[in-house]
């Protein structure tokens, strides 16, 4: 899986590192939660590890900041932390943490919780999928957008994405509907 991993003490993220390493995951390194959050928004990892106490932002506030982003992909985040589990547990879930884990960390507990986060992963990529699936008439095409109302395929995406129309047609199309008007007027225009 590919990991962002946001420690800001340098021996305890090196570990860390080489231990997800060696488990085979790709691993993106941050010192603090500033740097995290680029990260996060440049490489898209699938779990976010990171330490709750840090310089300039902490790990609690980076959840919040991810999650306010409301990305297309979910990432699985787990907070790690000195403090007594009890103690922040509640803040850390409220901030949008998936997982809570006391330091130093144990990789073989970590292992199954990545192994958890993977499943959670994939499930919330089908589910996305699933809520992908647009009801669609089969005979013109139109997406019903309401209870009594149907729009239009490009306006409904147009209204929905960054996507630019320009139609054309497909071959085979092509073969069955143009081409054989093409020669139906030629015929016409040779009588």
């Amino acid at each position: 899986m590919n990991i962002l991993l946001a420690e800001d003490d340098a021996v305890t993220r090196r570990v860390l590192v080489s231990q997800l390493r060696k488990l085979g995951h790709v691993v993106t390194e941050a010192e603090d939660g500033v740097e995290a959050l680029t990260r996060y928004r440049a490489v898209a990892p699938q779990v976010l590890i990171t330490d709750w106490m840090m310089p300039n932002m902490d790990g609690p506030t980076l959840c919040r900041n991810i999650r306010d982003e409301k990305a297309r992909e979910y990432i699985f985040i787990i907070i790690l932390t000195a403090l007594e589990k009890k103690i922040g547990y509640a803040e850390g879930m409220k901030a949008g943490a998936d997982d809570f884990m006391t330091k130093p960390a144990d990789i073989v507990e970590l292992n199954v919780r990545l192994r958890v986060a993977e499943r959670i992963v994939r499930l919330q990529k089908e589910v996305q999928q699933l809520q992908g699936l647009l009801p669609i008439c089969s005979k013109c095409k139109r997406i019903k957008v309401a209870e009594n109302r149907w729009e239009q395929v490009e306006s409904y995406i147009t209204k929905r994405s960054v996507a630019q129309f320009s139609h054309g047609i497909c071959p085979s199309c092509y073969a069955a509907v143009v081409q054989p008007q093409l020669e139906a007027l030629k015929q016409k225009r040779s009588v």
